[in-house]
């Protein structure tokens, strides 16, 4: 159950990454789904959020969101 929840989350944020416009936005929306996602997978929500915020963050740099 904890993999379904990570994969409808991720595919959320996937669909969300379009619609935001710049760094801030994409760094608070990677930051939520890394929390939801480490806390759904039993793993530190706090990390989790770091991580996502620095994925969101630079999603654009790396060309992933353009």
């Amino acid at each position: 159950m904890r993999f379904a929840k990570s994969i409808v989350a991720l595919a959320l944020v996937g669909v969300l990454a379009g619609c935001l416009e710049n760094d801030a936005e994409r760094g608070v929306a990677g930051a939520a789904a890394g929390a939801v996602i480490a806390d759904a997978t039993g793993n530190s929500a706090v990390t989790g959020a770091i991580i996502g915020a620095g994925a969101g963050v630079f999603c654009d740099d790396a060309g992933i969101c353009n």
